[in-house]
């Protein structure tokens, strides 16, 4: 069995695979391996490649649904879909849907969790797809959360929502609010606020 690599700027390497039992083209999508496509032996490897094309869309809605079901997503790898200029609307669309999914599924029992941690009360969480900001919290103590944060590590979503919960007690960003989300991001992530605010600035809202 042959196998050849390339790489597609929306579905990442791609793995072409010659067969000598297969007997049509075909395309499977596996959460540690991405897309595979089969071809026959005597197929040339561009037939492959055209089938692909054709079914890009719902190869790359597989591939996030299983991905998610292994919670196996690389380094920002559905920012980097996001934000490629190849990727059509209709595969962003596909993309945010299910980012929105997985954060109306995790985010607001996350947050319950932090904030019943470190004695917190807020309102109501919302969850928000924007491209200024990570999370706000308003003076009706409501909560909003971008739905990128799905795209973290974990210790960086920890702190935004920290970040927000501090909110709830200092509105500003004076010297008490830094004061006590330094000394919660240090209690919970081992990490000063500069170091995670450093970090996350290598992840672009989209």
């Amino acid at each position: 069995m042959r196998e050849k690599i390339v790489t597609d700027k929306v579905l990442g390497e791609v793995v072409l695979r010659k067969s000598a039992t297969a007997r049509r083209v075909s395309i499977r999508v596996t959460a540690d391996k991405g897309v595979i496509v089969t071809v026959p032996r005597w197929v040339p490897y561009g037939i492959g490649v055209a089938f692909l094309a054709a079914r890009k869309e719902w190869a790359l809605k597989t591939l996030l649904k299983v991905r998610e079901k292994a919670a196996d997503y690389g380094p920002d790898e559905v920012g980097q879909y996001l934000a490629n200029n190849e990727a059509t609307d209709a595969q962003k669309a596909v993309l945010i849907e299910r980012l929105r999914k997985m954060a109306k599924d995790y985010l607001p029992e996350r947050l319950a969790e932090l904030a019943a941690k470190y004695g917190f009360q807020y309102n109501k969480v919302f969850i928000k797809h924007n491209k200024s900001n990570w999370g706000s919290c308003s003076t009706r103590k409501n909560i909003n959360l971008n739905l990128n944060l799905m795209r973290l590590p974990q210790e960086h979503s920890d702190y935004v929502m920290l970040h927000e919960l501090c909110h709830l007690s200092y509105p500003d960003h004076g010297a008490d609010f830094h004061e006590l989300l330094d000394r919660l991001c240090l209690d919970h992530t081992k990490k000063s606020r500069t170091i995670h605010e450093k970090e996350i600035r290598r992840y672009r809202l989209v």
